[in-house]
Parts: C-alpha cells; structure tokens; sequence
C-alpha cells in the first residue's frame, strides 16, 4: 500500500507545480499589464509636450515611437502568455483529477485491506 501513498504524494506534487506554474503566469501578465500602462502613460505625455500625437507624422517623437515599440511588445508577449495560461490551466485541472484517482485508489486499498484484517479476525475467533 505504501507504493499507493507515494502516487498520491507524488500526483500532489505534480499539481502544486502546476498550480504554482498558473500563478506565474498570472503573475507575468499582471506584471506586462502594468508596464504596458506606464508606457501608455508616458506616450500620452510624449504627444502632449511634443503636440504631434500622428506616429505617421514625420516630425513624431522618437522615444514615443520606441515607447509605442515596446508596449505593443509587451501586449503581444502578454496575448502569448494568456495561451499558455490556458494550456496551464488545462494541465492543472488534469492533475487535479488525477490527485482525485489515486486518493480513491488509495481509498479503495485500505478500505480492502480493513475488510481482510476483519475477516482475518472472525477467523482468529472462530477458530
């Protein structure tokens, strides 16, 4: 039975992995999210100090077109995140329910196990 105790230790394991795997990225989009929003902030000053807020505009602000650069890097990395995030998700929810198997496998065991040593003592009595 102990070899059941270490699945279910070892399919634990593999789900706070992946619960900490979810939080990560959670974590990475949050973080992208805000830097995203300075930028914003500092290409909305940018246009406003310069007075060209047209990036076609020959005369547009080069750090604005750099910060502009930037955050649609940011957005982009952070709609990659978001499908990994899914796939994340998947994979915990996946090792949840496998948690969920060996516990009832387990489960299963030493309910098993009771009903012999049960048994093995009616007959101890008995006999």
């Amino acid at each position: 039975m102990k070899s059941r105790d270490s699945l279910v230790r070892l399919k634990k394991f593999q789900a706070e992995e992946r619960r900490r795997r979810v939080i990560q990225i959670e974590a990475m989009i949050a973080e992208f999210a805000r830097m995203s929003g300075e930028l914003d902030r500092e290409i909305a000053a940018e246009e406003q100090r310069s007075g060209i807020g047209d990036p076609a505009h020959f005369a547009y602000s080069t750090y604005a077109r750099s910060a502009r650069g930037r955050r649609d890097n940011l957005d982009q990395s952070a709609d990659e995140l978001r499908q990994q995030l899914d796939q994340a998700r998947a994979a915990h929810e996946e090792a949840l329910e496998e948690v969920s198997r060996a516990q009832t496998l387990e489960g299963r065991d030493k309910s098993t196990e009771r009903t012999e040593q049960i048994r093995d003592m009616a007959r101890g009595a008995v006999g």
